[in-house]
């Protein structure tokens, strides 16, 4: 069998991956957590409760804030929160529907994520605070007042931030509790794995207001589901419940008290992991999937060059000789 060379399409995707997972990997070695985190404005908390929490004063103000880990947190820390970052919608007064301050804070704390190493947030939760929404979808009061024009630049402006938290370098889950439909369902499908609680409604029902999704919904909902399945859901508008989203693959745990306690159950079995091995499992996974198998296989190769070198692949050989818990850093 002759190989067939690799596409300009493919040979792009396997370059990319060289030049993302080595500044993955140089990240690992960056400064500590607290030099990351104090460049910007953020909310930093050394526990989070499984119980929705009322809402620290300084944060009533904010429609989105993030709070991160302890600067020293480890798997190894008896706080539940540790590795686990928290990105929180807290719109109340209209159900978390996505405004313009509301992107703007979403898309700064986006940012502040992606400039941190690999070591200081493992895991990133997306929730809300708003009882019984998780988010309602576009403001459409806001959007009356705006002009086609305003509402063009809007949605680009969505679909960017929205691709910003799918590029995420560490892994990512949304907790749906309540409802998530349209831009709330599209934000949710942009993180890696999905919760959902018992009241949970999810769903795209655009075409009933004479619209599509804007903010990535077409493409991500079947490469989630499948063509027939989503274009099903698309084409009627139909809403579906925890269970039903789980039977599809579109929710990977359902809870049994709320989607953020699932959530964090989740996450808590995924910061023990090598911090950089989690990077670049990711990434060999969302830009392996792009391109045919023979170029994925090269992406996964690449990826798999960048862990090679890290102190935390020396770690777990360690601890696995010694028959303990490995103490991993991200570095």
């Amino acid at each position: 069998m002759i190989a067939r060379p690799m596409s300009m399409l493919a040979r792009r995707a396997v370059g990319r991956c060289m030049s993302r997972a080595t500044t993955a990997t140089a990240a690992a070695s960056a400064s500590a957590t607290s030099a990351a985190v104090g460049a910007r404005r953020v909310f930093v908390a050394r526990s989070h409760s499984t119980a929705t929490p009322a809402t620290p004063a300084s944060d009533a103000a904010q429609d989105c804030y993030l709070t991160l880990p302890s600067a020293s947190g480890t798997p190894a820390d008896s706080a539940d929160s540790a590795g686990i970052a928290v990105l929180t919608l807290n719109r109340a007064a209209a159900k978390n529907a996505l405004s313009r301050s509301l992107l703007s804070q979403l898309r700064a704390s986006i940012d502040t994520l992606r400039t941190l190493p690999p070591g200081a947030a493992r895991v990133v939760i997306v929730r809300s605070t708003v009882d019984k929404v998780f988010c309602a979808g576009a403001d459409l009061k806001e959007r009356k007042s705006m002009t086609p024009a305003q509402v063009s630049a809007f949605v680009t402006q969505l679909r960017e931030t929205f691709s910003m938290l799918a590029n995420l370098p560490m892994p990512t889950i949304a907790a749906i509790d309540g409802a998530a439909l349209g831009g709330g369902l599209e934000l949710a499908m942009c993180c890696d794995l999905r919760t959902a609680g018992p009241g949970a409604k999810v769903g795209l029902p655009e075409t009933k207001l004479a619209i599509i999704p804007g903010a990535g919904g077409s493409q991500r909902l079947p490469r989630l589901v499948g063509v027939p399945i989503a274009k099903e859901l698309m084409f009627t508008g139909r809403v579906l419940n925890a269970q039903e989203a789980q039977a599809i693959g579109l929710v990977n745990r359902v809870g049994t008290e709320s989607a953020f306690d699932a959530a964090m159950a989740l996450a808590r079995e995924i910061t023990p992991q090598g911090p950089v091995a989690l990077r670049m499992a990711k990434w060999a996974i969302d830009k392996g999937t792009e391109v045919d198998l023979a170029s994925g296989l090269k992406v996964e190769e690449m990826c798999y060059a960048q862990v090679i070198p890290t102190k935390d692949r020396l770690e777990g050989l360690k601890a696995f000789a010694e028959k303990r818990k490995p103490e991993y850093k991200g570095e």
